[in-house]
């Protein structure tokens, strides 16, 4: 059988529902369009670069397992963003951004240490009423 775009992301939908609420489904994975298959890589189509964040932030894990399931280790998901053009040109406006595939931001510890430059302040959160 011959994979495409639409049977590729049909499948991966499958999947994912099966792996998250309802709601949740149909809220950030039904407005989602399969656009191409080349390679490995699957390109889907989203309304805008909010959701695209939310899935990457939300969703990435979930997006890499099915994806995999589908095209194998080596699979990539591309994102195509449509967004409407407000000039008066009917043609909308679109960006690519690829998936971050899982990989994470993770937030630095910094060990430093505070410095008081106001001597009448002894300790400046001694005062604070933190209930």
């Amino acid at each position: 059988m011959i994979k495409t775009a639409q049977t590729v992301w049909e499948n991966c939908l499958v999947f994912i529902k099966d792996n998250i609420q309802d709601q949740a489904f149909k809220t950030w994975f039904e407005p989602i369009k399969s656009v191409e298959l080349t390679d490995n890589a699957l390109y889907i189509q989203v309304p805008s670069k909010f959701f695209y964040e939310w899935l990457e932030e939300h969703y990435v894990k979930l997006l890499k397992v099915a994806l995999t399931k589908e095209l194998g280790k080596n699979a990539k998901l591309l994102y195509k963003i449509k967004m409407e053009n407000t000039q008066g040109n009917k043609q909308p406006f679109q960006e690519q951004l690829p998936s971050g595939n899982g990989t994470s931001m993770k937030s630095q510890e910094v060990d430093a240490p505070f410095k008081n430059l106001n001597p009448e302040l002894k300790n400046p959160f001694s005062s604070c009423n933190w209930s």
